[in-house]
């Protein structure tokens, strides 16, 4: 790791101790887990760091790992970025599936408002405090999370396609 990740790891580890950890470089980010409680604290801490100066979101994204034990099941990422040094860094905060629910942190970046919403409608993560937490792509009436791995690939009822042009069988045709 770079001196300057170094920083940001003994400064966080002073900040938050063992609330933050698994850190490690990932091609040039720098990456983190933190526990899903300490979230906000951890991302005001970044944003308002007089020499980290993490000042942009640049993404936020949910992910779900449906084979992990059900607190793990899943997560919510973040990523940050000090236009300063030209640092990046990536937050990963893990979330039961039971109940998906994390803080919001669309009063610390307000363009986390958007990504929240889209994040919650492929997969229903609550964004606890968010000021409209609605679907934004999917219809309303949706009962289902898209991107949640519960559903198979493919609907066995299609009668639409021939497997055989798909490689999917052994058939000679």
């Amino acid at each position: 790791m770079a001196l300057e990740t170094i920083q940001i790891q003994e400064k966080l580890v002073e900040t938050f101790d063992s609330a933050v950890f698994e850190f490690k470089q990932e091609k040039d980010i720098f990456s983190f887990e933190v526990a899903s409680d300490k979230i906000t604290a951890v991302i005001l801490f970044l944003k308002n760091d007089p020499t980290l100066r993490f000042h942009f979101l640049t993404d936020l994204c949910g992910i779900h790992y449906p084979d992990n034990d059900v607190d793990h099941q899943f997560a919510v990422v973040y990523h940050l970025h000090n236009w300063y040094e030209n640092k990046r860094i990536k937050i990963k905060a893990f979330i039961s599936g039971e109940n998906p629910e994390i803080k919001t942190i669309s009063n610390i970046f307000l363009s986390s408002n958007w990504m929240e919403r889209e994040t919650y409608d492929f997969y229903g993560i609550n964004f606890i405090g968010h000021p409209q937490l609605k679907r934004i792509l999917n219809m309303d009436e949706m009962i289902s999370f898209p991107m949640r791995k519960e559903f198979p690939m493919e609907d066995s009822g299609r009668t639409d396609k021939d497997d055989r042009f798909f490689g999917r069988t052994t058939d000679n045709y």
